[in-house]
């Protein structure tokens, strides 16, 4: 009988006697050989998986801590983009409205400048675009740059029709009844109406008279209608006319400023009682005081 390759283990008592013998089959020692060999390397092995595991697992908290600080710093772009909008909006309908009185044509600015609202559709502040951001922005700083442009272009026109307005006669000369007013009335000389060139201002001989507005006196003299009177150049075709007066306080081609007295006031000329008949002329033509009297 050919030998049997394994391995014989045998268990003795402490006195020396045999008890048992246990053959082990070479294969088997061979098994547990590889078994101590395989475990401590399969527990490297996955002990090395867990702590690449531990590491990828931190570092995507630490990426997903990263996402939603800038998914915060997107959201707050896009709220101040919002403000942005509504306060561009604000300065459109400013715009509109200080146009407004001067037609439709330079106030139509503001409805062909629509925009939208920043917000996105539905869904985007959970999946934001930075490509759709960007573009937004540099829509946005667009839009800034015409408002800009616009508002320039409003404080230039605003800067002139100021110094128009600060030519305009819009102050009363004197204060007191208006007696006559402008247009047709009853003639105080003659039983028939008659066409009444502006306002006769019921005020005691002496009182004061005030230039309403910064000018060049053309005339100061004696006129048939009028008796002493005094005529003064404001420009942009705008002259005033004082008649009736008891003296006269500046010369021709003398500058007055708005509030200046200019004249007192009297009964010369073809008058019915003290008064001063204060009359503005536009391009030559006589036209209502009241349209530009608000002071």
């Amino acid at each position: 009988m050919p030998a049997q390759r394994g391995f014989n283990l045998l268990v003795v008592h402490g006195d020396g006697r045999r008890i048992a013998r246990v053959t082990l089959p070479r294969w088997l020692i061979l098994a547990v050989l590889g078994l101590s060999l395989a475990v401590p390397a399969s527990v490297a092995v996955i002990y090395t998986d867990y702590l690449q595991l531990r590491s990828r697992r931190a570092s995507l908290n630490e990426l997903m801590t990263r996402v939603a600080e800038q998914q915060e710093v997107i959201d707050t772009s896009r709220s101040k983009m919002r403000q942005i909008h509504a306060e561009i909006d604000g300065w459109r309908d400013l715009q509109a409205r200080i146009w407004e009185p001067f037609g439709p044509e330079d106030g139509s600015a503001k409805r062909a400048t629509g925009i939208g609202g920043g917000t996105g559709p539905v869904g985007a502040a959970e999946t934001p675009d930075r490509t759709a951001i960007g573009d937004e922005l540099e829509q946005l700083a667009g839009i800034v740059k015409k408002e800009g442009d616009n508002l320039r272009a409003l404080e230039r026109f605003l800067g002139r029709a100021t110094r128009a307005l600060a030519t305009l006669p819009s102050r009363w000369p004197v204060r007191g009844q208006v007696n006559s007013g402008y247009g047709i009335r009853a003639s105080p000389w003659l039983a028939k109406s008659e066409f009444h060139s502006g306002l006769d201002i019921g005020a005691p001989v002496g009182t004061p008279v005030k230039s309403p507005a910064p000018g060049t006196v053309v005339f100061a003299g004696v006129n048939a209608e009028y008796g002493q009177a005094l005529i003064i150049d404001h420009g942009n075709e705008t002259k005033s006319l004082y008649g009736h007066l008891s003296r006269l306080s500046v010369a021709v081609n003398e500058k007055v400023q708005r509030g200046e007295v200019i004249a007192l006031t009297g009964n010369t000329g073809r008058s019915s009682g003290p008064h001063l008949h204060y009359e503005i002329q536009v391009k030559g033509h006589a036209v209502n005081p009241t349209r530009y009297l608000w002071e």
